[in-house]
């Protein structure tokens, strides 16, 4: 028998946690489909091994969740028993691997945010956050050099890598505007020095991408339209089929354990 979705209580501070562990659960999964297909044995390792630092990192948010709402949940409930709806990642991090190209180029644009977000976090508040923060950082600098320095190996390369660069970088653009979004909640969170501002950040992020992809030879797109909805919920199908995957053991053995 399938094992129910659980209810959350989702206190400001609790659907800030989960938002984050979110993202940080759902690029972790997309990077481990890599295991065994990378284009090298090194780079296998890489993306595994930034796969692993990701998922430590949404294992870290979701414990300290679960102890915020105080509701008998924990890290494993909130990672499988959730529907698709209860999951608030940006929609960036749900896009399919697609080919290297496209990979390197949304792990880029996602550690080029959160590599400054996490060392700004480190400045919480909450004194829990704040040590989470301060060693997801030391990851976040190491995702963000390795992947600029392939969008620029590629972008820079071969006549047929730029071209796959360029279109990765041209399709996974208008994902990228979501990540500097704050809801009312969150806007609270920011007021009392619990959050920093994403919004802050858009500048820094802005010029990063800008440095790495003109030494990659590689064109920002010039449309200033932007997907969202993934932080209330409103998904692409892509995620339904990745918690499928993720999800099918515990929702049809609940319980099981290694």
């Amino acid at each position: 028998m399938a094992a129910g979705s659980i209810t959350v209580t989702e206190t400001p501070l609790v659907r800030y946690l989960l938002r984050r562990a979110d993202d940080a659960l759902i690029l972790g999964h997309r990077l481990s489909e890599w295991c065994g297909h990378a284009p090298m044995m090194e780079e296998d390792m890489a993306l595994a091994n930034m796969g692993l630092d990701l998922i430590g990192q949404a294992r870290s948010l979701y414990t300290y969740a679960a102890e915020v709402e105080a509701a008998g949940n924990d890290e494993d409930a909130y990672a499988y028993r959730r529907d698709v709806r209860g999951y608030g990642n940006v929609l960036l991090v749900e896009q399919p691997n697609g080919d290297f190209a496209r990979t390197m180029v949304r792990q880029f644009f996602y550690s080029a945010f959160m590599d400054p977000y996490w060392r700004a976090l480190t400045a919480s508040s909450d004194a829990t956050l704040s040590a989470i923060a301060a060693k997801a950082e030391k990851e976040s600098a190491y995702h963000l050099r390795h992947s600029a320095e392939w969008v620029i190996r590629l972008g820079d390369g071969t006549e047929e890598s730029h071209r796959r660069a360029q279109e990765a970088v041209d399709h996974l653009w208008s994902f990228t505007g979501e990540m500097f979004e704050a809801d009312a909640g969150e806007t609270s969170l920011v007021a009392d020095g619990v959050a920093p501002d994403p919004e802050t950040l858009r500048g820094l992020w802005r010029e990063t991408v800008s440095k790495v992809l003109t030494e990659a030879t590689l064109k920002l797109p010039e449309t200033e339209w932007m997907q969202k909805g993934g932080r209330s919920g409103a998904h692409s199908e892509h995620l339904g089929h990745l918690l499928a995957d993720l999800q099918y053991m515990q929702r049809a053995f609940p319980g099981a354990a290694w």
